[in-house]
């Protein structure tokens, strides 16, 4: 009996051997799992080409008792199999990567020769002479220079473009540079240059070279939200965890990740709103039915760092991008930082930049600011002040007592854009109230004046907070000011946004204001907290001019 259990254990062993199935949600349009990378690229039906490039992801339908897996057991033929290297969603993403870091070189190029331009056309006129010959060689010079510093400080890496305020830190970074290496070179070669040259030309070519990426990127922006010039995300990771990463990639479309599919665990029920394209070993082979070029991984204790390692190294082979989110939320990178202790790579996490010298320069960029837009829109203040006071009755200033830094009071400052009795109409109109959280919206408030409705489309109302900026009440940019009554009912998490002062325009308004619900408005206001930087003032401000124009969520 013994020696026929072990003729029969070798039969088995001598079987050929099946690649076994994997589980799997219902998917549009047929495809396969080759175990290899090697053979031509394949050619995918039609209908699987159309959905590539659809913006929308398709729900799967309910699968059946007998159709919950995609079967793998058919060898790869010459017409399926894949070549090792770039698939053709990769092929896609880096050819439109291309043109914007062209279009981002010509744009700075163009910035340096905007400033040498108008800066030799102010300080010599349009005339050249033996004394101004060298500032034309330099001026000419000038956008060259500009690129050449903003590829030492790698502001052409596509990792820190696209999304994100790291591409505007390097420029500003390369900026600083040039100038203080003129200041040097100058000084070290006792070099008679103009100081009123450096001082003017330089500053205005990297400010230039900023906004005109600015530009390009919300370009980029719009073409994301048609759908266009976005990765293929297959997300790997728990249920819960991959419904809610999906969720928020969805809302914002301008992170650029649109999510094709995912892998889930091997036991799970696959309600995820997407097409399931197997479990955690079934990840390689994954991207290439979804046609993805970057994986996300979520944190899931399965996948530990040996699996994860080799996960990396497969995908490496075809180029794909990987990413592991970090269960950290809203911590940006610039807090972050990977240490090697005895060999295991850990992520030490810095705190916010709450106090201390970078707060004073917060402070002085504000009051600096809004002196000079208090001065620049001075005929535009007492125009709308005109206006209001000529429309209907009652003062032309709205005074109302708001929470700051540190739970400390002040009186915000804002043009009446309502009746006089608008705050004695609040309780019979209660039950109007559109938003979802403790504060009072109405997107057609009977309480508006007619010329209270314009001021809030165009946010005129609010520039008479600039005074609270100069008062240092207020900031530039920060969380939105809270009523004492909304205070009154924070959670304890939420009481993270006094930590700074409230600003007149910050992430919730250049997101969508009023039009946001509450638990994002918190996030929005807290990753800024957390996160405070110059240059995301910088970004805040140049995007709130494009939300003041598009008037979203401003009633």
């Amino acid at each position: 009996m013994t020696q026929d259990l072990s003729r029969s254990h070798q039969a088995k062993l001598d079987e050929t051997t099946v690649i076994l199935s994997i589980p799997r949600r219902a998917v549009e349009g047929p495809a396969t799992y080759p175990p290899t990378n090697h053979g031509p690229r394949p050619t995918r039906p039609a209908p699987f080409r159309e959905r590539a490039r659809n913006n929308k992801i398709p729900a799967p339908p309910r699968p059946r008792t007998n159709d919950r897996y995609r079967s793998l057991e058919q060898k790869p033929t010459p017409s399926t199999r894949r070549v090792r290297g770039k698939h053709a969603a990769m092929s896609r993403r880096q050819r439109w990567e291309r043109r914007y870091v062209r279009a981002l070189i010509g744009s700075d190029l163009l910035a340096g020769a905007v400033a040498g331009g108008a800066t030799f056309g102010l300080r010599f006129g349009d005339e050249v002479t033996a004394y101004n010959l060298w500032y034309l060689v330099l001026s000419a010079l000038l956008p060259v220079a500009v690129l050449a510093v903003l590829v030492v400080s790698r502001a052409y890496e596509r990792r820190f473009l696209f999304v994100g305020t790291d591409e505007y830190q390097r420029v500003f970074r390369a900026g600083v540079g040039l100038i203080a290496g003129a200041a040097l070179v100058s000084y070290a070669l006792d070099l008679d240059l103009a100081r009123s040259y450096v001082l003017a030309a330089l500053p205005t070519a990297f400010a230039v070279a900023v906004v005109l990426r600015f530009g390009l990127r919300k370009q980029l922006h719009l073409r994301r939200a048609r759908g266009e010039s976005l990765r293929r995300v297959l997300v790997v990771g728990h249920e819960l965890s991959v419904i809610g990463i999906t969720r928020q990639l969805r809302r914002e479309r301008y992170h650029g990740l649109e999510v094709v599919g995912a892998c889930l665990p091997a036991q799970h029920d696959g309600a995820v709103d997407l097409p399931v394209f197997g479990t955690f070993d079934d990840v390689a082979n994954a991207v290439d039915a979804a046609d993805a070029d970057t994986v996300v991984v979520l944190g899931c204790p399965e996948l530990d760092g040996v699996a994860l390692r080799r996960l990396a190294w497969r995908l490496e082979r075809d180029e794909v991008d990987l990413i592991v989110a970090s269960a950290l939320i809203d911590v940006a990178g610039a807090r972050t930082t990977i240490r090697p202790f005895d060999g295991l790579p850990m992520m030490q996490v810095e705190h916010p930049r709450l106090h201390g010298g970078a707060r004073f320069v917060k402070d002085l960029f504000d009051r600096c600011g809004a002196l000079a837009l208090l001065v620049l829109c001075g005929p535009l203040l007492l125009g709308v002040a005109l206006s209001v006071r000529g429309t209907s009755a009652g003062p032309v200033l709205f005074r109302q007592v708001r929470v700051g830094r540190d739970g400390s009071e002040f009186r915000i400052f804002k043009f009446r854009s309502m009746f006089v009795d608008a705050e004695a109409r609040l309780a019979e109109l209660g039950h109007l109230n559109e938003h979802d959280g403790v504060l009072f919206k109405i997107r057609d408030d009977p309480r508006v004046t007619p010329v209270g409705r314009w001021l809030r489309r165009l946010s005129l109302d609010e520039l008479p907070q600039l005074l609270n900026v100069l008062l240092g009440q207020m900031s530039l940019v920060g969380p939105r000011p809270p009523l004492p009554s909304e205070v009154a009912v924070y959670a304890d998490d939420v009481r993270r946004r006094l930590a700074v002062k409230p600003g007149m325009t910050g992430l919730w308004q250049v997101s969508g204001r009023s039009d946001l619900p509450w638990e994002e408005a918190v996030r929005l206001d807290l990753r800024y907290v957390e996160n405070w930087s110059l240059s995301l003032d910088l970004v805040i401000l140049l995007r709130t001019m494009t939300a003041v124009v598009r008037s979203s969520g401003a009633y």
